[in-house]
């Protein structure tokens, strides 16, 4: 051969090795980095990927995308955050898991409306980045196309305040606020011992709004303000028979005016129909924390529903379920638990009756496993017991019904 022709051989075969050594390759199976269809997105202050830790290259990932999730999303005025979170993930309390840090988003659960989100990878670690203004700005997407003919989106601040309270609540507010100060448990002690209505100056025993009542009891003369709550469910663990107190149901708020034997008030406002006989507790004035951060408990609750708020046999989502675990079994405001049906039994009509005694009727039933029906936010929770908010159900949920941390 010519050496001319070797030297073309040469440096065919040299730019062939260049050309492979440069084209990027996917490390132990890992997606490549997502590249949105609708263009590039400049996101505000992102960290590059090369500063994620060894940790998030490393890890092994927990959590499963949703199969349907969107690449980017926009968040709007009465969105919610588990909405969101759901949208991207199987299981939505992993939330925090994905956030990808951003030195302006400190708290992964305040997302406010004008907010981009964008799925994107980090060593193969699914992220979602965030692009938002600075304090005080907002952020206005200007679409262009560049030299290469691409729709390029770019992210630019204009002056907007945002203040807390403007942020997308982490679950519809609606559903729960009805129930934050209303649900009530209280000891046998504490509710024997509450003062009682003995009666109204028109005789009535229906009262509402606007009727004058007697009071008889003990009442604090530095408090003028009382609910005023009915007799409920007496709240029993099904598998210790301890009474875990009343459950007290929410009738209305009165205002006392005279301090007397009896002592008389007004009935400011009535949810239910106030009775002879419903006693006063002081009304609850503690904060009520609207942003919840839905999130697991360290360990296994095994508990169970022991009773319905305003249900009779049966809950599905946005209702309230009451459990029998509370703050002395390290439970929070904000803990997701699972709920589960119990399972039957089945009988094994195929069973080799050669292998068994005839007698040994036991072996033709099998227990089949529990079976998860929904998931529960807890909102209120006291010593024994606690009130969840059911945000997804794939089945009715009844008394008895398992609870535990999601497995």
């Amino acid at each position: 051969m010519p050496k001319y022709g070797r030297f073309a051989l040469l440096l065919a075969s040299a730019a062939l090795i260049s050309a492979c050594s440069s084209t990027p390759t996917a490390k132990n199976n890992e997606p490549a980095p997502f590249e949105p269809q609708s263009g590039s997105i400049e996101p505000v202050n992102t960290p590059d990927a090369t500063e994620a830790s060894e940790d998030e290259a490393t890890s092994t990932q927990s959590f499963q995308l949703a199969a349907d999730h969107p690449r980017e999303y926009i968040v709007k005025k009465g969105d919610t955050l588990w909405d969101i979170a759901s949208m991207f993930l199987q299981d939505p309390w992993f939330w925090p898991e994905i956030w990808q840090r951003n030195p302006q988003v400190q708290n992964p659960h305040l997302i406010y409306p004008g907010d981009i989100l964008t799925l994107t990878y980090v060593n193969g670690v699914p992220r979602i980045q965030v692009a938002r203004a600075a304090e005080g700005e907002d952020v206005i997407r200007r679409e262009s196309t560049d030299t290469g003919g691409r729709k390029v989106v770019k992210l630019s601040p204009s002056i907007h305040r945002q203040t807390l309270n403007e942020a997308i609540p982490s679950i519809p507010a609606d559903a729960v606020r009805q129930f934050l100060t209303r649900p009530r448990v209280v000891s046998e002690d504490e509710w024997a011992n509450a003062p009682y209505i003995v009666g109204s100056d028109d005789a009535h025993l229906v009262l509402g709004a606007n009727n004058k009542v007697y009071v008889r009891g003990e009442l604090d003369k530095e408090r003028s303000r009382y609910s005023v709550f009915r007799e409920g469910n007496r709240l029993v663990d099904p598998d210790t028979d301890e009474l875990l107190g009343f459950e007290v149901v929410y009738a209305g708020e009165i205002r006392i005016h005279k301090y007397a034997t009896p002592s008389s008030g007004l009935l400011l406002s009535t949810s239910r129909e106030v009775l002879v006989g419903d006693r006063l507790l002081p009304t609850d004035k503690s904060a009520i924390d609207q942003q919840y951060f839905p999130r697991l408990p360290d360990n296994y609750v095994d508990g169970k529903v022991i009773s319905l708020f305003d249900a009779i046999s049966s809950i599905a989502k946005y209702q309230v379920a009451v459990i029998n675990r509370g703050s002395n079994d390290n439970l929070e405001v904000g803990h997701l638990l699972a709920t589960y049906q119990a399972g039957g039994y089945a009988k094994d009509r195929f069973l080799d009756r050669t292998s068994r005694d005839r007698d040994d009727e036991d072996k033709l039933e099998i227990l089949l496993p529990d079976e998860r029906s929904g998931l529960m936010m807890l909102f209120k929770v006291f010593d024994k017991v606690s009130y969840g908010l059911i945000l997804k159900s794939t089945r009715t949920i009844s008394n008895g019904d398992k609870v535990d941390k999601p497995r």
